[in-house]
């Protein structure tokens, strides 16, 4: 617990912030103390420059007072023109000039001197200021201690207070900004570790305006989806029961009818019994898989399946129905595909037709239109088609669920598992297709669409078959 707290969104954010803080509000305080002490030295220094001028007056007038300056730490020499000082304030007095360099041509110059006269260890702002006597110029020399960076030990400690109490204010204020955000995420997560099998209606709170709404909106959809799913798969686990308890049922009555009067009991016809049992259930244990590896999200081989070729094949291996089959097959028409999974589909629905009709299956292979279907190279379409009674348009989806049962029009289906058309589909959007019943004028059409194999292009003139 402690490790995932020590890696948390709060107390990662919480610390950077802290940190930028911190950079930001040590940056503006050196900033600041920056344009002070240039502002505080900049003063001094026009301060010094006007003693200087001042005391140069004087000078150029003939008054050498002995009290130059009555500031403290400001210190005043007089040069004349051989270089010999002629007064200087007390703490200077007897030391050698304390700078060497000479105004400029504007009568005025300073300089930062260090390590002079004035003082051992210590910088001095010094202003050198030219007086006109009669034998020659001059020169005063003015002097101030040079201000330190923090200019004022007292500003200096109100700025650094002022850059910690800023620094925590705003680390405080971002901690309380992201934990009042992720309060929603958390009562998220509380409201998911209470949700299970017993209560799958449950949802998340959805906080408005914020951008956890659409989060928790996608959770939401999700939890729903996996609700469907798991009703789903309950129906679809009683009905499989169900069903397979039918014929499991009726092979135990067949073995218990046969010891209560094994003298009255045909073995032949007990087996005959059994093995129609046995038939069933393994048509259901088949279909089971089946689905099962559809569902396991392998994708389907992809290679090319020319349908025609498919329909033919397929055709020929029925020699059990009793029904006409009539194909209008059109060449060129080929999709990729998994070629046993195609087959399987294409069985299922003939399986599904000989059930249903009444004397003849229509089997149509084409090129159709792929406008609205998603198919950028065209679309291969496959119909199958009986004379049977039909399937009312409000039933149309019903009968692709598994183990579904409509009414008595198509209640003479004996063989059927209830899985086929179910598998169809399902085969049919592992390829990218759609298998839907579409209007016929008698019967029931299943209508197959695929996307054609982009290398493919449809056949000039149709042939039928």
């Amino acid at each position: 617990m402690n490790a995932r707290h020590g890696r948390s969104i709060t107390r990662r954010i919480t610390v950077f912030t802290g940190m930028v803080a911190a950079v930001l509000s040590t940056l503006m305080a050196v900033a600041l103390m920056t344009a002070l002490h240039h502002y505080a030295t900049t003063k001094l220094t026009e301060e010094i420059r006007a003693t200087a001028g001042r005391v140069a007056l004087k000078v150029e007038h003939g008054q050498v007072d002995p009290v130059l300056t009555v500031r403290r730490f400001r210190d005043v020499q007089i040069v004349d023109q051989d270089g010999r000082v002629v007064a200087s304030t007390p703490a200077l007095r007897g030391q050698p000039p304390m700078a060497t360099f000479t105004p400029d041509g504007e009568g005025t110059r300073n300089q930062v001197v260090c390590d002079g006269v004035a003082g051992r260890d210590r910088c001095f702002i010094v202003v050198a200021q030219s007086a006109h006597r009669p034998g020659g110029d001059w020169t005063v020399y003015t002097a101030s201690p040079q201000l330190p960076v923090w200019t004022d030990p007292g500003l200096a400690a109100l700025v650094g207070a002022s850059v910690i109490l800023l620094t925590v204010a705003i680390t405080y204020l971002g901690n309380r900004i992201v934990t009042r955000s992720l309060r929603p995420v958390d009562a998220i997560r509380r409201e998911l570790d209470e949700i299970n099998v017993s209560c799958p209606g449950r949802r998340v709170p959805a906080p408005a305006d914020t951008e956890i709404h659409e989060l928790a909106d996608s959770v939401n959809h999700t939890l729903t989806r996996l609700q469907g799913a798991m009703e789903q798969q309950r129906q679809f686990a009683s009905a499989a029961s169900h069903d397979l308890r039918s014929p499991i049922t009726a092979m135990r009555a067949e073995v218990e009818d046969a010891m209560l009067a094994p003298r009255q009991t045909s073995v032949p016809a007990l087996a005959e019994a059994i093995l129609a049992g046995l038939d069933r259930l393994e048509s259901i244990v088949c279909d089971l898989l089946t689905i099962a590896r559809l569902e396991s999200g392998v994708p389907p081989e992809r290679e090319p399946v020319d349908l025609v070729e498919m329909v033919v094949g397929e055709c020929r291996m029925r020699h059990q129905t009793t029904k006409k089959i009539v194909c209008h097959l059109e060449p060129g028409v080929v999709v990729l595909g998994d070629r046993t999974h195609l087959g399987r589909l294409f069985t299922n629905l003939l399986d599904n037709a000989d059930r249903h009709a009444e004397s003849m299956i229509t089997v149509v292979v084409g090129h159709g239109d792929a406008a609205g279907e998603g198919f950028p190279h065209g679309a291969a379409v496959l119909e199958v088609l009986d004379d049977g009674p039909g399937i009312a348009p409000d039933k149309r989806e019903l009968v692709f669920q598994r183990f579904a049962r409509l009414d008595q029009a198509r209640a003479k289906d004996a063989g059927g598992t209830g899985l086929g058309l179910a598998i169809a589909r399902q085969i049919a959007e592992s390829h990218g297709g759609t298998l839907r019943i579409e209007d016929s004028s008698t019967g029931a059409r299943f209508v197959l669409r695929l996307p054609r194999h982009p290398g493919h292009a449809p056949a000039a003139d149709p042939a039928a078959s």
